[in-house]
């Protein structure tokens, strides 16, 4: 079962439960849901979905319309692992969930919504645009799964931890994205969103902060400290101490000696 309609909600609140999966989406005005306790605010960006049996609550202003559709969630799709589009269109019903959309698939709603005021009664042209809107959502989501999943996999302290046992020698975005297991510029991108700060960044502040521990609390000569903290030479660390952190070698332990 997929059928869809183009609804309006009442203004003052009801609720109820079903035993089919519903999609409730804004396509005029404002309205508000509540689906076992997790509440909603739909606007003509936003669509919500309900599992089947849970209970909503519902309601809307003067001049909401909303778009639902609704689905048997014994279909093989939904309920049958063994099924090609089960790992695709299960997990749009695994719990209540708001959808913020797109200007895609925002468009692709308006423009459901007016072909369903335009022929009311073709119901098989209504099946077929809610099905498309239902195949939306869905790469959307496993979308937003797999970004999110690359992003768990960017594990800052672990490279770090890479970088410290590292940090003699030369090392490159291709070395840390390699740690992550993912593509370089997968990784740069999803890196940069964790940390705030670009790979490279990353790489030299860990390398500045070392070299300033080590100045500071050893007898090292200022030459042994940048090769262990993968300098080319003394005069590449006090450049980038001097460039980045406003101090020098000298003017550090001149400072240490001072306290």
């Amino acid at each position: 079962m997929l059928d869809a309609r183009l609804l309006k909600l009442p203004v003052a609140s009801h609720h109820h439960r079903h035993e089919h999966h519903q999609i409730v989406i804004g396509v005029r005005g404002e309205a508000d849901l509540s689906v076992d306790g997790t509440g909603s605010h739909l606007d003509t960006w936003k669509a919500c979905l309900v599992p089947t049996d849970a209970r909503h609550d519902y309601c809307g202003d003067n001049q909401n319309h909303v778009l639902v559709i609704n689905l048997d969630p014994y279909v093989p799709a939904l309920n049958t692992p063994a099924h090609g589009d089960y790992e695709r269109f299960a997990p749009l019903f695994e719990r209540p969930r708001t959808l913020d959309m797109d200007s895609r698939l925002q468009g692709l709603v308006q423009f459901v919504a007016g072909e369903f005021d335009r022929a009311p009664d073709n119901d098989s042209m209504k099946r077929h645009l809610a099905a498309s809107i239902l195949h939306c959502m869905a790469e959307r989501l496993n979308d937003h799964r797999v970004v999110s999943a690359n992003r768990n996999a960017i594990r800052p302290d672990t490279i770090r931890r890479y970088v410290m046992e590292n940090l003699h020698r030369k090392i490159s975005v291709q070395d840390l994205a390699g740690v992550a297991c993912l593509s370089v510029s997968r990784f740069h991108e999803m890196f940069r969103d964790v940390t705030g700060v670009t790979p490279h960044q990353f790489l030299l502040q860990t390398r500045l902060d070392q070299a300033t521990q080590l100045l500071v609390s050893s007898s090292l000569s200022v030459s042994e400290v940048s090769y262990r903290t993968g300098f080319s030479s003394q005069s590449a660390l006090t450049n980038a101490l001097r460039k980045y952190k406003g101090t020098t070698p000298t003017k550090l332990r001149v400072g240490e000696s001072a306290a």
